[in-house]
């Protein structure tokens, strides 16, 4: 792991450790077991943050209790946030966290994923929020790899041009121009991972709203079966 240093001289080893610490403790906590805040604070002191004080190791960890409180998430009761965490400081503890299970994040935890943000927000938002969330000044940024298709302008420009600038879900016609011609999505009703093919029998154009009920909305597949109702060349794969 990278040992670059923030001002105060914690190594990422160091942050790391009491960041698992602090995850252990809060684990305890949620499960009704109980522990010392001493104790732990000079067990690591033993250990990896021999070179650390008392007070150093306890401030560390109301930072921590700060940037969970910050990304939602249930902190230790006994640690107060800390007041005036340095945003280096917090992105530096989100980076730890982010590679941890933190306990009871549960399926409200902060995610990179925009189809599992959207299902947990729809569970919070029916649930019901109490509290204005704090929201994250400084989200983390993450690396993901992802699978993209190879495909044939000549097929979208087909398909686009069957269309005529009107949406071949609900028949509106396309919200805005770009480059001076209509704007409609292309969408392959069967889904190129799932082996559908890129051609004109398996290509609606749809503007956003219907383009993104197929991926999300909870009718999505009554709707994609009614478009191959409503566009004649369709052929199920």
């Amino acid at each position: 792991m990278d040992t670059r240093k923030e001002k105060s001289g914690w190594s990422d080893e160091e942050l790391e450790a009491s960041v698992d610490a602090y995850l252990k403790m809060l684990d305890r906590e949620l499960n009704g077991q109980t522990f010392k805040k001493s104790i732990e604070n000079q067990r690591l002191r033993d250990g990896p943050l021999g070179k650390r004080s008392a007070s150093s190791v306890e401030y560390r960890m109301q930072n921590i209790s700060a940037v969970l409180e910050q990304m939602g998430l249930r902190r230790i009761s006994g640690y107060m946030p800390a007041k005036n965490i340095g945003a280096g400081v917090a992105q530096r503890i989100r980076k730890v966290l982010a590679n941890k299970a933190i306990p009871d994040a549960g399926e409200f935890a902060p995610t990179a994923d925009q189809q599992t943000l959207i299902s947990r927000a729809s569970k919070l938002q029916k649930k019901g929020l109490k509290i204005e969330p704090s929201g994250n000044p400084n989200p983390q940024q993450v690396s993901t790899t992802t699978m993209s298709y190879v495909r044939d302008p000549k097929v979208r420009a087909w398909v686009a041009a069957l269309a005529k600038g009107v949406c071949e879900g609900c028949g509106q016609n396309a919200p805005f121009e770009v480059d001076g011609l209509p704007f409609l999505e292309l969408h392959h009703v069967k889904h190129l991972a799932l082996n559908g093919s890129d051609s004109i029998t398996n290509a609606v154009a749809l503007c956003p709203n219907c383009h993104r009920r197929c991926h999300l909305a909870s009718d999505r597949e009554a709707f994609t079966l009614s478009l191959y109702q409503k566009v004649g060349r369709l052929v199920v794969e």
